[in-house]
């Protein structure tokens, strides 16, 4: 009981369906200069390459609690191309799912001097995924017909779609995650076949001296079930000796709430996270850690989410562009 009341809470606490989180999650990774973990087309966007890795992990306290692993590397080959690949892992008591995304994107430069930044992309993502459902552990006094009692597990392919606009220090994004209607029949219930999910993000970077910030926004749209959340953001980035300093905020919000009834009285609760996030680029090595807080009366546990990126940037000689873009120039 305890364990399917983790599940439950757990979609909850992301305000997202199970159906919806196909594919990897869209936590607070990105703002760690992981945007290609959410956009196919940031693959290859600056010069040289990039690898990330992220942890995750919810609820120390609880077991089997939701964690989630995911691994990318992405690079320029020649003017205008960009490959890359992802790996993750999502685990969340009785399910998990395991994918691979490999990607292409396509960089065209509008115009103006060479160094000066305006750049419009195109890239698209298509990978396998494996979702599985382990019911060895369910027992009922009544027989379900639902539930058949083995581990189940499904393959199936889908595809993301991106594009990019970076111009100096201004850049925005769009995508389109699980383009295809692909079912994943996973369960004994009839399941949608529409898994598409939307993301829109724009952002600033100001300063050029010393110290520079940089305000952002991120929305994300859920098709099936008209899901809405926002994640209002905000970093600082100081210049060091040995490379780069930074610290940030993020504000997520859902759009819809959710009922709930104690003993006194009704209440309606959205979801709402408040993560701060901090790193360090040192030489070609960047470290970063975030940790979520919910808000709100209903929670499972009083811990947060935790989550640690470790980058590597590869093939980078020297700055390309005149610019503060830390997502471009590294």
């Amino acid at each position: 009981m305890k364990q399917n009341l983790l599940i439950l809470l757990s979609f909850v606490a992301m305000g997202f369906q199970s159906m919806a989180q196909e594919g990897v999650p869209v936590y607070f990774d990105y703002l760690a200069d992981n945007y290609y973990l959410v956009y196919p087309s940031m693959a290859g966007i600056g010069e040289g390459g990039k690898i990330r890795a992220t942890i995750r992990q919810q609820w120390f306290s609880a077991d089997d609690a939701p964690n989630l692993q995911t691994l990318n590397a992405h690079f320029r080959a020649g003017e205008n191309n960009g490959f890359g690949a992802i790996f993750f892992n999502d685990a969340n008591g009785y399910h998990s799912q395991t994918g691979l995304k490999l990607t292409y994107a396509h960089h065209l430069r509008l115009g103006g001097d060479y160094r000066s930044l305006n750049q419009l992309s195109f890239g698209l993502s298509a990978g396998i995924q494996q979702s599985n459902l382990d019911e060895s552990e369910f027992v009922s006094i009544i027989p379900d017909p639902l539930v058949t009692g083995s581990r189940n597990s499904v393959s199936y392919f889908n595809m993301d779609l991106g594009m990019s606009y970076n111009f100096r220090e201004f850049y925005a994004h769009a995508a389109i995650h699980n383009l295809l209607g692909r079912g994943r029949d996973l369960y004994s219930a009839v399941e949608s076949t529409n898994l598409r999910k939307y993301l829109v993000s724009s952002g600033y970077v100001f300063g050029r001296g010393e110290w520079q910030v940089e305000p952002s926004v991120l929305f994300q749209y859920t098709e099936f079930t008209r899901e809405k959340a926002v994640d209002i953001n905000a970093k600082v980035y100081k210049s060091v000796d040995f490379g780069t300093v930074w610290g940030g905020i993020s504000y997520r919000r859902s759009f819809d709430g959710a009922q709930y009834q104690t003993s006194s009285n009704f209440g309606e609760q959205r979801l709402q996270l408040i993560t701060p996030i901090v790193g360090v680029n040192y030489k070609n090595f960047l470290v970063s850690y975030n940790y979520s807080y919910q808000m709100g009366d209903i929670r499972f546990d009083n811990g947060g989410f935790h989550q640690i990126t470790l980058g590597y940037d590869f093939g980078q000689p020297e700055k390309r562009y005149d610019c503060k873009c830390p997502a471009v120039n590294y």
